[in-house]
């Protein structure tokens, strides 16, 4: 896994430096990865509902390839924008969903026509989205931490290399994050 890991982080620098080649030797590399991070999504979804994982992936990847003036670190940093990436994609979805049946008519995300969630859960994924965003404005790195550990499916060496802070920073931002979005869950 490590020639793998400064595989990635290398084709990521090429990618960066403008070599469009290094895109078509990134893909192999970080399909399953990719993969696996959108199944860790959607497993968190009601049971029977028909999107697939190739879907959020594929989104997700053009969302990345469309990001030309990207700085990527390494490949953890890379794999916690594709986490980032597939959150919005989900929440986007849901809040489309969520106006479509209110009526409304919300900004169409390029995903197949199944169901990310019944309207419940994406009610519940946009009061969390709406939470994470307070909780971003107050304290950003602690956002970070739920964004990269909960969604990312980061452990806490992970995500203090992409933060640049110690373990013991993102445990106690971790703890903090959670009573605080329990807090504002709870409220709404």
């Amino acid at each position: 896994m490590p020639s793998s890991e400064h595989a990635v982080t290398r084709l990521l620098q090429e990618w960066r430096d403008g070599d469009r080649a290094a895109l078509k030797k990134l893909m192999p590399l970080v399909y399953d990865e990719l993969r696996r991070l959108a199944h860790r999504y959607l497993r968190r979804e009601r049971q029977g509902h028909t999107l697939e994982t190739t879907a959020v992936v594929n989104e997700a990847y053009l969302r990345l390839v469309d990001q030309r003036a990207a700085d990527w670190q390494n490949r953890t940093h890379f794999f916690a924008a594709s986490a980032q990436a597939m959150r919005h994609i989900l929440v986007d979805y849901a809040r489309q969903k969520h106006a479509k049946k209110r009526g409304g008519e919300a900004h169409t995300v390029a995903l197949d026509e199944a169901a990310v969630a019944s309207s419940g859960r994406a009610a519940e994924l946009i009061a969390l989205d709406e939470a994470l965003q307070g909780l971003g404005a107050l304290h950003p790195r602690r956002c970070k931490v739920v964004e990269l550990r909960y969604f990312g499916g980061l452990n806490n060496r992970e995500v203090a290399e992409v933060l640049r802070v110690s373990e013991v920073t993102v445990e106690r931002d971790w703890r903090f994050a959670r009573a605080w979005l329990y807090r504002e869950l709870e409220r709404s």
